[in-house]
């Protein structure tokens, strides 16, 4: 490697820094959850994926504790060499189950799943139409497959039609409609009704990347479809965030769709099996879930007050009902800024910015979880006022 090319880098890095956009990552130094140890200090978590709060729960890290000594540690292999225990079956057996699909295929995480559903599903006879905003894994699973391409504005509908037409005007074979149903970002739900209905009308299929709903998102949180009250063809997601917050990523849908990625999904094909003590671990979460009503009301009463706590402080914030609530603050700088500040102050958050959001539209992301009590949320939203008068947000 020439000196040359390490200045170049060295450059790259510098630039990142003086435009405010450089990402540090700070050590935690207990289990996930509410409140967190960051050294040797104790401050609330409002930034983690951990909607549930399972991520320390006790039952879960019994049942990957249990899973090791009759198990083993790690599988040493890939699925169909000799990666495949009996508990990897059972786990993907409840997952459809929970989903009301018919089968349901494990990946290491959901950016593996969705980096390997398209290329085997979609031939170059065939067209993927996509929503702006999606997450950077389908991104890059479109990418890796040879169908035609077409993208329709986040959330509209009127050019998600006109792709669709479009896709039918040139031909194609087979359309697959593919949206998060959450995007993560900003808290927003896929209009998933009107989506089914345009599927419906252009002969279309429809898939759906729910990470950011399984878990507490509809009815026992079987996630956005269930929450619209609709069915879609392919459903993926995560363990990593709801269901325990481990890893590991999901693909349901019909059986031959299932058969076939075990065929031809080069994440499934090529990468180690998930852990026993992950696999075990998920089949509890999913058993806690199904269980979980009370949960879901929490976390949705804590979003409730979070919200409201926020904008009676005078805080911009995006509108919805997730318990995603990003605090708008524009640029870069400002958000991390804001979230050192808030650190100081005892709540643990991140700044989000380009490439992550577009440029001038930096925020905080919060996000609810339901172990956070009303002690832990009223004491954030006295930081939060803290921290934004020190930093010009709020007067």
């Amino acid at each position: 490697m020439t000196q040359a090319y390490l200045d170049h880098i060295t450059e790259t890095l510098a630039q990142i820094e003086a435009d405010g956009m450089m990402k540090r990552e700070r050590m935690i130094t207990s289990p996930q959850g509410g409140q967190i140890s960051v050294g040797k200090r104790e401050v609330i978590n409002l930034c983690a994926n951990n909607y549930l709060g399972l991520a320390d729960h006790p039952d879960l890290i019994e049942a990957a504790k249990a899973a090791m000594d009759p198990r083993g540690f790690g599988m040493a292999s890939v699925r169909f060499i000799c990666g495949t225990q009996d508990i990897h079956r059972e786990l993907e057996q409840k997952l459809a189950a929970f989903l009301s699909k018919d089968d349901s295929i494990l990946f290491a995480a959901c950016f593996d799943a969705n980096g390997g559903l398209f290329e085997p599903l979609l031939g170059p006879e065939d067209a993927v139409v996509s929503d702006a905003l999606n997450h950077a894994s389908i991104i890059d699973g479109i990418r890796l497959c040879k169908a035609k391409r077409y993208r329709y504005a986040n959330s509209d509908m009127t050019d998600l039609e006109g792709q669709l037409k479009l896709a039918r005007e040139e031909g194609a074979r087979f359309i697959l409609i593919a949206t998060d149903g959450v995007f993560s970002m900003d808290g927003y739900l896929a209009k998933l009704p009107e989506i089914k209905a345009l599927a419906e009308k252009y002969d279309a299929m429809v898939m759906v990347d729910d990470c950011h709903a399984t878990g507490f998102m509809g009815p026992k949180g079987a996630g956005t479809p269930a929450h619209a009250g609709v069915d879609v063809d392919i459903l993926t997601g995560t363990l990593g965030k709801a269901l325990g917050g481990a890893i590991g990523g999901y693909i349901a849908g019909p059986q031959p769709i299932i058969d076939l990625l075990r065929q031809r999904a080069r994440p499934y094909l090529f990468s180690n099996s998930l852990p026993p003590s992950i696999v075990a671990a998920g089949i509890k979460a999913l058993e806690l879930v199904e269980q979980g009503d009370a949960l879901r009301d929490r976390l949705f009463d804590n979003a409730r007050y979070w919200r409201t706590g926020l904008e009676k402080l005078g805080f911009k914030l995006l509108p919805g009902e997730h318990p995603i609530i990003p605090v708008m603050l524009g640029e870069a700088q400002l958000a991390q800024d804001m979230a050192a500040k808030l650190f100081d102050e005892g709540v643990f958050v991140s700044g989000f910015f380009f490439p992550v959001v577009p440029r001038g539209q930096a925020r905080i992301r919060t996000q609810m979880n339901a172990a956070l009590t009303r002690d832990e949320l009223d004491r954030a939203l006295r930081a939060f006022e803290v921290a934004g008068k020190v930093c010009g947000v709020i007067t």
